[in-house]
């Protein structure tokens, strides 16, 4: 009998067992698939562009969402090209994903055309109040929220170490190209603004594609003085190759975002946009878990880093001053 009640108790614990492995099968069979739609401005082959997806892909897994397992992603990538962002948008929007994540003005607003309902989480967004797109940083309102707005009251900074580094610059070329850099007027302005104090003249100098890109810098070139503002735009950072050839070409100095003083430009003030996709991952876990992202605040940059190119300043036979080399985050020889 006592073995006899041992085997029964047994098969007692293997049938709850069954159940309950059989529960969470049915479970794990029948959890749903979310679906996020990502729309970069970036090519698909470019370095930037990998980064920043590799960078939110495995942030999305610190929160527990794994593509193929709860969670579907479907990638469009523009390349700075405005028509392919548009184009993108209507076919991202058409998936009726749970939310987007994207970057750049011109992306935000091809969304928006799109739709006043799924959650868009962007990057790299220059000034959204003043563009429009949300009502306050504290208070989004709509559908729309995001991280790392781009400030533009930083262009009289880079002003500034473009003078010391470059003290003989007395006129800069502003390069962007206005049908991605929709945030332009706002950024132009601060620079006009701050030149005069600076003893720097400014000149707009709009660019669609690479030959524009090559007579702007040329025609910047060709009197003494010269150097080159390259607005933090995902045309400019696509084209990066294009533009620090012809500033090479030309021997002009240039300050624009990180990826361009990794490929040759001469500084940067700017933060980590690769790092900037990683966190925007939390707002879209937030989003998928239910969160309204009318009441996700737009977070600022916190951390920006001083980068110099040691190697482009020799080139151009410029010296660093040591106070700028002392506080340099990065010094790239």
């Amino acid at each position: 009998m006592r073995i006899r009640s041992l085997r029964r108790r047994e098969f007692i614990a293997v049938l709850g067992a069954a159940a309950t492995w059989s529960l969470v099968g049915r479970a794990q069979q029948g959890e749903q698939i979310r679906r996020v739609g990502l729309l970069m401005a970036f090519g698909e082959n470019d370095p930037v562009g990998r980064a920043s997806v590799t960078a939110f892909v495995q942030a999305l897994r610190r929160f527990g969402w794994v593509e193929g397992k709860n969670i579907r992603i479907d990638y469009r990538f523009a390349a700075g090209d405005p028509t392919l962002l548009k184009t993108y948008a209507a076919e991202l929007v058409g998936m009726s994903p749970d939310a987007i994540l994207t970057g750049g003005s011109a992306a935000v607003a091809a969304l928006r055309e799109q739709t006043r309902t799924i959650p868009i989480v962007f990057v790299l967004l220059g000034d959204p109040v003043g563009q429009g797109f949300v009502q306050s940083l504290a208070r989004p309102g709509g559908n729309i929220t995001g991280f790392g707005a781009n400030d533009p009251t930083l262009m009289g900074k880079w002003l500034q170490l473009l003078k010391e580094i470059a003290p003989h610059v007395t006129r800069v070329a502003v390069i962007f190209n206005p049908d991605t850099a929709l945030f332009a007027p706002l950024f132009n302005r601060e620079i006009e603004a701050a030149v005069p104090s600076l003893g720097i003249t400014a000149t707009l100098a709009p660019v669609r594609d690479d030959a524009g890109i090559e007579e702007a810098i040329a025609a910047q070139a060709s009197e003494r003085g010269a150097g080159l503002i390259i607005l933090p735009d995902a045309f400019n950072v696509t084209h990066r190759d294009a533009i620090i050839a012809a500033a090479t070409r030309h021997g002009l100095p240039l300050v624009g975002p990180q990826p361009l003083v990794k490929a040759g430009a001469l500084i940067s003030y700017w933060f980590d946009i690769i790092d900037v996709h990683a966190q925007a991952a939390s707002y879209i876990d937030r989003i998928l878990k239910g969160t309204n992202p009318a009441d996700l605040p737009v977070q600022q940059p916190t951390k920006y880093s001083l980068i110099i190119n040691l190697k482009t300043a020799k080139a151009l036979g410029l010296t660093v001053p040591p106070s700028m080399l002392d506080l340099a985050d990065e010094v790239i020889e």
